[in-house]
């Protein structure tokens, strides 16, 4: 799988720094052999330990995760001091089009184009939750545009490979914005449902131009959530005080209509949006019923 010793720079040609992440640096590059452009995702070992055994296993499952809002991974090439992971070139993500449209429309994008990024991305999620993979850390950043408009999920499985860093050295901070309440309050059972709660952050987002929730820390994050969503009580969603990060709310906040911070969605779409974000993750839609929603109907795909 890992093609160990042969050295990166003997196969693709290393081109412009696109970004630097957590612990992995990407550059857009070419292959050698086929001339084909790609992105270069440098990860940087640690000279001791050498790439996490968990590592090696999530990338050889995304050699195996094929679809198209699937950002393919080409090749993965080890060396003592590096992995490096080969993937097809994407032209910018969604955080960066949707900055893109802030000068244009204040950051809200236009709603046919909303509609076919979430059928795509949800494409993407149902594809992955029927292999058994939970992507665990959506958010505009990782998903990826293309100048034919298609988009792809990207990041995988890295985040639970690596262990989501609590701080990061470079100036992207690990957001929290797009965490499920579950998992804030510390659910460990999470499962599919963490996905769709992001989705759906994201989903009100694109209509915006802003964060749903842009929350500072756990506490900051849940207070958000509560504010609109409405403080959750035993009654609203059986089992919340038993989760070990529950503390008893200072302030009861009702329910807030979403629709109202949302001036261009249509009645489908605020249903959609109210099904991904449930408080209990077992009433969350699934992204293969999610597919087949109304606010869906009148797609040109």
């Amino acid at each position: 799988m890992a093609q160990n010793g042969i050295s990166p720079e003997a196969r693709y040609m290393r081109q412009e720094k696109l970004g630097e992440g957590t612990y992995a640096t990407v550059f857009k590059g070419k292959s050698r052999a086929t001339g084909e452009i790609v992105a270069l995702k440098e990860i940087h070992l640690d000279a001791e330990e050498g790439a996490p055994s968990t590592a090696i296993r999530e990338i050889s499952l995304m050699k195996e995760l094929k679809h198209p809002n699937i950002l393919r991974l080409i090749d993965v090439i080890h060396t003592e001091s590096k992995l490096m992971l080969v993937f097809e070139f994407m032209d910018q993500d969604l955080k960066k089009f949707m900055d893109a449209n802030a000068k244009a429309t204040h950051g809200a994008l236009g709603t046919s184009t909303i509609k076919s990024f979430m059928y795509q991305l949800l494409k993407g999620i149902a594809y992955c939750h029927e292999n058994r993979v939970l992507h665990r850390d959506l958010k505009p950043q990782n998903l990826l545009i293309n100048k034919h408009g298609e988009l792809k999920l990207g990041d995988f499985g890295l985040a639970r490979a690596f262990g989501i860093p609590v701080n990061t050295f470079s100036n992207e901070v690990v957001t929290l914005w797009y965490r499920a309440p579950d998992v804030l309050l510390g659910s460990r059972t999470y499962s599919t449902s963490i996905d769709i709660w992001a989705a759906g952050c994201i989903m009100a987002e694109m209509y915006t131009g802003r964060p749903l929730f842009p929350g500072t820390t756990n506490v900051d994050q849940l207070q958000k959530i509560f504010r609109m969503m409405g403080t959750p009580t035993e009654q609203t969603w059986p089992g919340i005080t038993q989760l070990p990060e529950y503390k008893q709310p200072q302030e009861m906040y009702p329910h807030q209509n979403i629709g109202q911070t949302l001036p261009n969605i249509d009645a489908h779409g605020i249903d959609l949006l109210n099904r991904m974000l449930q408080y209990q993750p077992q009433l969350r839609i699934s992204a293969k019923d999610a597919l087949n929603h109304s606010y869906f109907s009148d797609l040109i795909y």
